[in-house]
């Protein structure tokens, strides 16, 4: 048996189980082996039921004394209730809908049960057991200490039940598994962890809490030391690349640029382009990642070192993740390199297929300087005559082998630089930017006006638009952003489209208003992005769509509906939009949810405008599964490690994978590895 073979080649499953464990992400029989208990309920400790405490969870076995079975309420609710009794005492449990367990649960049968204890009303016995968490028949000649241990708990469903997980995982480990080793032997030795198969066995079904210790820590290391020893690969190859481009010291351009702008780069800014020239003018790849917050002055170091490039005969790339932002590129590098003897271009997959072709042409003649695009530059079509400097915005919009593409549309390997608006925690850097030196911007620029953010419920709402009405009239410009684009029947809460028919026949009659969402044509997003920028549009009305690339200094306020719906990241970034100009800035958060979570997120981002302190604030309070789904850049998912609890283990694994790198019997173990399990991510690295 493979462990790649599909799902449906285990027996007892045929095409409709197999069909419900594929909406789980389980397709193959590794899949299912790694589909891992989200958590374990402990029946390590039997208590008589004498012993029994009203208000305690806890596991308990007794023989059924009497079983009934009753039918009550309006919605014909069936119950069916056994009282099993030990010796010491007497115990009701009760099963809901259930009526077909009554000729399991016979006089006579033993029962090994677990739940939460009450004190039971309207029949015998002195304690109920409502909240049932499980339950076995034992067998004749089975002992209730035989089932004791830790039982795992798996995200099931109805028709996926945790019987059928508990049973089909049982069966899976049991066969002959080929699960090879991924570790080289020597690290397991090195950081004394469990073998790969008993920790399988381990994670699933653990004999005591150390054996789960064990188990998850060595699966855990493992997911950690390949993911760290592919992005140390990353880094490694394009240091060791002889095809690199080198450029010299900066020249006239770069001056003449850096003379044109409007303002003296801050000391953070002259920092990281002091780094970013110094890679720039080595013989090896720069692999670098900018770091800064919204409005910190990113593109303007990206600019120069475009500039950089094309005044050394190199051609430059900026790729950017939407229309909007790309043309926001584009504008911006075409006025500040008016009369400059620099050719820019802009290439997106809505150019008309005869302006694509010229388009595409011109790049691969060099008849084009600098070129500003989308996803579209890394379409097959596209050449660069020679790509010099490579670079990605937003890059948590796209993955390691999007990079990859880019970076390979150059004769030689060009220099990368990747740049991101969302600040990562210092915690993850390592894990999600293993392959790249990053920089840091931590100030903004001076003039920037600083954004006062509260926090009110949604009867607010009249007295909040009135305030913005009263702004457009002084002005101004505004934002008012909607988690829904349109009606939504599971969900009750305004969409973007009625709030915006709702203020302009409102409180907002006779201001022009405008609407923006991601299911518009490009044609017409741009238009009202162009009105809005050009203020025609006083209010805009949209939904996340404006997270990235809309720049109008004008806009001074901005209102985010339900604002508990978006998370810490999402709403620093939303918010980044206005202050951008000269004039004091409002963000007002619209929220009535009463969860604790959302009460202190929301409060968190009313009293800082720390980018990297809300992301610490951010990884905590979601935790790490969400946080570093949305941030990983197209690494592998992780099923077993907390890179917030497990900071001490990401360190060590990454500190063996540095290791494995230096010695070539560890290396020529790892590359197969990562061919295999990580093919996707890592496959630039691991067929070269």
């Amino acid at each position: 048996m493979e462990l790649t073979e599909p799902i449906d080649r285990l027996k007892g499953i045929g095409p409709k189980k197999a069909q419900k464990l594929a909406r789980l992400g389980i397709h193959t029989i590794y899949d299912l082996l790694t589909y891992f208990p989200r958590t374990y309920e402990d029946q390590s400790r039997l208590t008589p039921i004498g012993s029994l405490q009203a208000g305690e969870k806890a596991t308990t076995a007794g023989t059924v004394m009497s079983i009934r079975e009753k039918v009550a309420g309006t919605r014909r609710l069936n119950i069916l209730t056994a009282l099993i009794g030990d010796g010491t005492g007497f115990l009701q449990v009760s099963w809901f809908n259930q009526g077909f367990l009554k000729k399991e649960l016979q006089p006579g049968r033993r029962l090994f049960v677990t739940g939460r204890v009450e004190y039971a009303y309207g029949g015998q016995g002195q304690f109920a057991m409502s909240q049932l968490s499980s339950y076995q028949v034992l067998s004749e000649r089975e002992e209730p200490e035989s089932r004791l241990g830790i039982l795992p708990v798996y995200a099931a469903t109805k028709s996926l039940n945790q019987s059928f997980f508990r049973r089909e995982m049982k069966t899976l480990l049991a066969a002959p598994l080929p699960l090879r080793g991924v570790l080289p032997p020597a690290v397991e030795r090195a950081y004394g962890l469990m073998p790969r198969r008993d920790a399988f066995a381990a994670i699933h079904f653990p004999k005591d809490a150390g054996a789960l210790a064990a188990a998850r820590k060595r699966l855990a290391f493992e997911e950690l030391y390949l993911i760290q020893c592919g992005l140390l690969l990353l880094k490694k190859r394009a240091r060791e690349a002889k095809r690199g481009v080198r450029h010299l010291a900066s020249g006239k351009l770069v001056q003449q640029v850096l003379a044109r702008l409007p303002f003296t780069l801050t000391d953070d800014q002259a920092q990281v382009w002091q780094e970013i020239s110094r890679d720039m003018e080595r013989p090896v790849p720069m692999r670098r990642l900018i770091q800064g917050d919204v409005g910190s002055g990113k593109t303007v170091l990206a600019l120069l070192a475009l500039v950089k490039t094309v005044e050394n005969g190199f051609q430059g790339a900026l790729m950017a993740p939407t229309e909007i932002l790309a043309r926001q590129h584009y504008d911006s590098f075409q006025h500040l390199l008016e009369g400059m003897p620099i050719r820019v271009g802009f290439l997106s997959g809505h150019l008309t297929p005869k302006q694509r072709q010229e388009m595409i042409a011109r790049i691969a003649a060099h008849e084009v300087d600098l070129v500003v695009g989308t996803h579209a530059l890394i379409e097959e079509t596209v050449q660069f005559a020679s790509l010099g400097l490579a670079i990605t915005d937003e890059q948590h919009r796209f993955g390691i082998a999007q990079r990859a593409a880019l970076e390979k549309k150059g004769t030689l390997l060009p220099d990368m630089l990747v740049m991101t608006a969302t600040p990562i925690p210092r915690t993850m850097t390592l894990t999600v930017y293993g392959d790249l030196d990053v920089s840091q911007i931590r100030h903004l620029p001076p003039g920037r006006q600083p954004i006062r953010t509260f926090v009110r419920g949604t009867d607010r709402r009249p007295l909040i638009y009135r305030y913005v009405r009263e702004q457009i009239e002084q002005g101004r410009q505004a934002y008012v952003v909607c988690p829904l684009i349109e009606m939504n029947e599971f969900v009750e809460i305004p969409s973007a489209e009625e709030v915006y028919e709702e203020l302009r026949h409102g409180i907002f009659r006779g201001i022009p208003c405008g609407l923006l969402h991601g299911r518009m044509k490009q044609q017409e997003k741009e238009a009202v992005m162009r009105d809005f920028y050009e203020n025609r549009i006083k209010l805009l009305v949209a939904t996340t769509v404006i997270e990235v690339g809309v720049n109008v200094p004008n806009a001074s306020l901005m209102v985010i509906e339900h604002a508990d719906r978006f998370g810490l990241a999402q709403l620093h970034q939303l918010r980044g939009r206005i202050g951008r100009g000269s004039y004091r800035s409002y963000c007002i958060l619209v929220s009535d949810s009463r969860t604790e979570t959302a009460k202190e997120r929301l409060a968190v981002m009313a009293e800082t405008a720390d980018g990297f302190r809300l992301a610490e604030e951010d990884l905590r309070l979601r935790g790490p599964g969400q946080f570093f789904g949305s941030m990983q850049h197209g690494l592998p998912d992780l099923k077993v490690a907390d890179v917030l609890k497990d900071m001490d283990l990401l360190l060590a694994a990454r500190r063996a994978a540095q290791e494995t790198l230096g010695r070539q019997e560890d290396l020529s173990f790892v590359l197969p590895v990562l061919a295999v399990q990580y093919k996707e991510q890592f496959l630039h690295i691991t067929d070269t």
